[in-house]
């Protein structure tokens, strides 16, 4: 996978989270995820198509996607609802289109497709693509989340 099309999943991430969200995430240090099973009990994940295909994935803890989307909707949950389902897919979405801009500001286009969202604890993630997942922890109030992006070789 190219470096340079990391830094623009970090980023936005954090600008996403910044502005819809009001909280600050932490990023940590990136690294090779060598399994697919998920780090989190709610995940969404969206293809990319364009120059290469890849997916994003964002996984957070249960306590953590609480937190975020508590925060942004303005309103308190307690649950993994409907709405905080639709919510964890909502900010995939545009965490993916944030990038997406970064990156066609490299070159590199690419076109998402609808979001879904996986939830379980120990959820595996079978939608990778053929090159390595690079995974980048984030805590927001020490609370754990990951965003993982894998690109297709070639």
């Amino acid at each position: 996978m190219k470096a340079e099309y990391v830094n623009p999943f970090l980023k936005g991430t954090i600008n996403v989270l910044q502005m819809m969200a009001m909280v600050e995430p932490k990023p940590g240090k990136p690294f090779v995820k060598q399994d697919r099973k998920s780090s989190g009990d709610i995940t969404g994940n969206i293809g990319l198509t364009g120059t290469t295909k890849g997916v994003v994935v964002v996984s957070f803890s249960k306590e953590c996607a609480l937190k975020v989307i508590s925060s942004m909707m303005g309103e308190e949950y307690q649950d993994l609802t409907d709405e905080v389902r639709d919510a964890v897919g909502e900010l995939t979405n545009m965490i993916s289109g944030d990038a997406r801009r970064a990156l066609a500001e490299l070159g590199a286009s690419f076109e998402a497709g609808i979001p879904t969202v996986v939830v379980g604890k120990g959820h595996e993630i079978t939608t990778m693509g053929s090159g390595p997942c690079l995974a980048i922890p984030f805590q927001v109030d020490g609370l754990d989340m990951t965003v993982e992006v894998s690109f297709s070789e070639g």
